[in-house]
């Protein structure tokens, strides 16, 4: 792939391997909902499966990848400096790779040690024996989202992108041939296909590192085993990702902290002295399932924009950024991209969300109460998707400036906005939906947060130009009204079968898009941003 192709061009593809990713992903999770249900068993295996992708995005998308790339793109671009180039790249992997293998072998070590001890309850000890077997995909899966890095400054995006489709085919797979080899109506039968599935995603880790080594070759990486991988440059990648690593992290311990409150406080009546729980069992599951269908947009367009702006933002930004017209025209029109589809997809998805989360989910052991739980996290997480495909794109402005420390400091600030709303709701909502106060914390601590982060950065660069942004918002924000206007209506053709949610998820989906692209592409309010030499 040319490495001069435009960022519009770039972020289409991503966004449309994404999309496919996604779909196999809802395919996946859809599939798991009937096989196994909103149970304990279940609920295990999400809990478990959240530390590697905990490690994911902390090593892999966030940390040294957003202070690898910036390094590598720039030295990259310097003439004669081919050579240094594909040294540090090298030694960033070596850095990492010895760095995850270390921290896997002494959790492992600790897993292990709780699990003989004996202590907590049998979902708790099962949750600890999944986080064992699954632990080994961390390396995998970091090492290949930190070569995805390097690829994108290639102007490589296909592969990188396409590598979550291997884990999404190999899940599908296991889970299809447990619910053949186990009677999953048996809960120790169940206990012993996690363990399968489980082993299935460290597959998927192997498979991903192999489909990027032919575009790495392509590109010029070398694997030096023996260039050492504590160099001035990698202590400046570590010096530069060390506040990322930390940002990434409080928003992380904030997704498991989440699912690890619903994990614990969610328990049959039978179990809990006086009956009496503010959550139903599953709630961690449940909550897994809705955070997976609001992620959904934010896969296909918000993080596939973001990948594709950042090397160009990377190459722009100097030290005079706030004097730097390209700069702030890629970062602007970033913004105004990041909003054109959020608006519409938060309020599509809280149109859609009760429909959506029957088709996709209510059969086998996913029962009618649970599609009411999660089609409400849904819709409560869904009115946040603006905020978060915005906050994507100001993360990335800042890491491209190497300006690490704001980042960091609001993702402090929003795990305590977080935390202080949803912990009073859990008690304080009607007996067994505490878990919706999950998504009312996140919906207004992502708010607060992306808003505050554009006006500081808006400032910091001296004005970015936002001021030209306020007609095509207002026009996005007119074209969605008339979207859910058009739409509303659609809601009530019916009955509450699978088969008429179905017609009325197509109809609303297709009327909205319609409606909405009809009125934007009239006035012809936005256009991604195009550089990307």
């Amino acid at each position: 792939m040319p490495e001069g192709r435009s960022v519009a061009a770039n972020a289409r593809l991503i966004g449309a391997i994404t999309f496919g990713s996604r779909i196999l992903g809802l395919a996946r999770e859809s599939i798991a909902a009937s096989a196994f249900g909103a149970g304990p068993v279940w609920s295990a295996f999400t809990i478990a499966f959240t530390i590697p992708n905990l490690f994911r995005k902390l090593f892999g998308e966030g940390a040294l990848s957003a202070a690898f790339i910036p390094i590598y793109a720039r030295l990259h671009a310097t003439p004669g400096r081919e050579r240094a180039a594909q040294r540090f790249a090298a030694q960033g992997t070596n850095l990492l790779v010895t760095t995850l293998a270390a921290i896997t072998l002494t959790v492992e070590i600790v897993l292990i040690s709780l699990i003989l001890s004996g202590i907590g309850r049998e979902d708790h000890r099962l949750a600890m024996g999944l986080t064992a077997i699954m632990l080994p995909y961390v390396v995998f899966v970091c090492g290949a989202a930190f070569l995805g890095g390097f690829l994108n400054v290639h102007g490589r995006f296909a592969a990188p992108a396409a590598a979550s489709v291997l884990l999404n085919l190999c899940l599908i797979a296991a889970i299809g041939g447990c619910a053949v080899f186990f009677d999953l109506s048996l809960e120790n039968e169940r206990i012993r296909a996690t363990y399968a599935v489980g082993g299935a995603v460290v597959v998927s880790g192997v498979l991903q590192v192999l489909l990027l080594w032919p575009s790495l070759k392509a590109s010029g990486y070398r694997f030096l085993p023996t260039t050492g991988a504590w160099s001035r440059r990698t202590r400046q990648m570590v010096r530069i990702g060390l506040p990322v690593a930390f940002s990434a992290a409080v928003l992380q311990i904030g997704v498991l902290l989440d699912k690890g409150i619903a994990f614990f406080l969610a328990a049959e009546p039978d179990a809990v002295p006086g009956g009496w729980t503010p959550m139903a069992a599953g709630a961690a599951a449940r909550l897994n399932w809705a955070q997976y269908v609001y992620q959904f947009p934010l896969g296909v367009f918000a993080i596939a924009l973001a990948t594709a702006v950042f090397p160009a933002l990377a190459r722009d930004a100097k030290f005079d950024a706030g004097r730097n017209d390209s700069f702030r025209q890629t970062l602007r029109r970033g913004i105004e991209s990041a909003v054109f589809l959020g608006i519409p997809a938060s309020l599509g998805l809280v149109l859609v969300a009760t429909d959506a989360v029957r088709v996709l989910f209510e059969r086998g052991r996913f029962t009618t109460e649970d599609t009411q739980l999660v089609a409400t996290s849904v819709a409560v997480y869904s009115a946040a998707v603006w905020a978060f495909a915005l906050q994507q794109i100001v993360n990335r402005a800042y890491y491209a400036l190497q300006e690490t420390t704001v980042p960091l400091r609001w993702a402090m600030y929003n795990l305590a906005i977080n935390i202080v709303i949803e912990l009073p709701l859990i008690w304080l909502l009607p007996r067994g939906w505490g878990e919706v106060g999950m998504p009312v914390g996140t919906f207004a601590s992502f708010a607060i947060q992306s808003l505050w982060m554009m006006l500081l950065l808006n400032r910091r660069l001296g004005g970015i130009g936002l001021g030209q942004s306020i007609r095509p918002v207002a026009i996005m924000l007119l074209a969605t009204g008339a979207m859910v206007a058009a739409c509303w209506p659609i809601r009530w053709i019916g009955d509450d079968s699978t088969t008429w949610s179905a017609l009325r998820l197509g109809v609303t989906m297709v009327t909205g898009a319609g409606v909405y692209f009809a009125l934007t592409g009239a006035t012809g309010v936005l256009r991604l941003p195009r550089r990307g030499k």
